[in-house]
């Protein structure tokens, strides 16, 4: 008895050595909800990707697009001004109303500047600038889908719906499209074939399904993982690099081969996309003076459990800080109690809020 508990305490702790050598990537993967230790501290993971909010000019138009184009449906609609929210969005005399719509089991967030007013989209944007963001929301039928945005005179991204070659073994038959917004904001309809995907993106009941990610133009994979992996815990879900005429008509650049990296988090919510543009590397970076209230602002929700620990943790890397540091909120009819925003190494902004 004496030497079976010895081989067992034994055992125990080659375990234990194991799985505090395992590479990050292995923890994430296999156990997201678990904190990630550096350094012996504990660091808490970003529990879920929330609402992506996109900066709108004419709320009532873009709702209207929004719910009557694409199916979304309004869950709320709050005006809100003051100190707090100034100091969280590094906006002064700021009054914002706030829509959040819902598609499936995802939101987005609708944030219209009543004042101060913010700079269109660059007119000669393209797919492989890095203020590039957009949603990819999943519909069942890609000819359907098409049919109704055309019926809608959306305007085109795409030269058309895309279908991706079979030899990608990661992407080949999804189909993908491209177009605009009333402002101008990038977004993608895409069709998963069986067998790639969630489950419940195979559902026939609606022509629009939810949405599957958000994706992002990053400069360098390598530099983005360390901020969305190393730093807010998140995990790579799937990779692939696509290239070919059908990614140069999807993404309208000549010559577009992407590295793409799919990050997730740990319970769950739409994924963070990298899109890294091997070629042509001629993309711009987002503008020095970028603020909320410019219509080329996204900003990502982060659900987290302790926004203390994460500000830490950003200031520690010399992330760049948005906000002054964590900002508590009074007027809490946003949904969150506490929060921060942050700016990734390309400057994507991310909210990392507390409820």
């Amino acid at each position: 008895m004496r030497r079976t508990k010895v081989i067992l305490l034994g055992l125990l702790l080659a375990l234990g050595l194991v799985v505090q050598y395992l590479p990050t990537d292995a923890r994430a993967l296999n156990t997201t909800r678990v904190p990630l230790l550096v350094s012996d501290v504990v660091v808490p993971l970003v529990e879920q990707v929330g609402a992506i909010g996109m900066t709108v000019s004419d709320m009532d138009a873009s709702v209207d697009f929004y719910s009557r184009v694409l199916s979304f449906e309004k869950v709320s609609d709050v005006e809100v001004t003051g100190e707090d929210y100034e100091r969280l969005q590094g906006v002064f005399g700021l009054r914002m109303r706030v829509v959040r719509l819902r598609l499936g089991d995802e939101f987005i967030e609708l944030t219209e500047y009543l004042a101060p007013k913010g700079r269109p989209v660059p007119l000669d944007s393209r797919s492989n600038d890095r203020w590039f963001q957009h949603i990819a929301i999943i519909t069942s039928d890609m000819d359907k889908a098409y049919s109704l945005l055309r019926q809608n005179k959306v305007e085109h991204a795409s030269t058309g719906p895309q279908r991706l070659p079979d030899w990608n073994k990661n992407a080949g038959g999804i189909k993908a499209f491209y177009f605009r917004d009333p402002d101008k904001h990038w977004l993608e309809v895409l069709q998963f074939p069986a067998g790639k995907g969630d489950q419940k993106w195979q559902k026939k009941d609606k022509l629009f399904l939810g949405i599957d990610h958000t994706a992002i133009v990053v400069s360098d994979t390598e530099a983005s993982l360390k901020f969305y992996r190393d730093v807010l815990g998140l995990h790579i879900a799937g990779t692939s690099e696509n290239y070919g005429t059908e990614q140069e008509h999807l993404n309208n650049v000549f010559g577009a081969r992407l590295r793409i990296t799919s990050l997730r988090a740990g319970s769950g919510g739409p994924g963070i996309e990298f899109l890294e543009y091997l070629a042509p590397r001629d993309g711009r970076p987002v503008p020095t003076d970028a603020r909320a209230p410019d219509l080329f602002h996204w900003q990502t929700s982060l659900i987290v459990n302790t926004a203390d620990s994460f500000a830490k943790r950003l200031l520690a890397e010399n992330s760049r800080l948005v906000s002054p540091g964590v900002v508590s909120l009074n007027d809490k009819r946003l949904g969150f109690s506490k929060g921060l925003l942050a700016r990734d190494p390309d400057g994507h902004v991310m909210a990392l809020i507390e409820r």
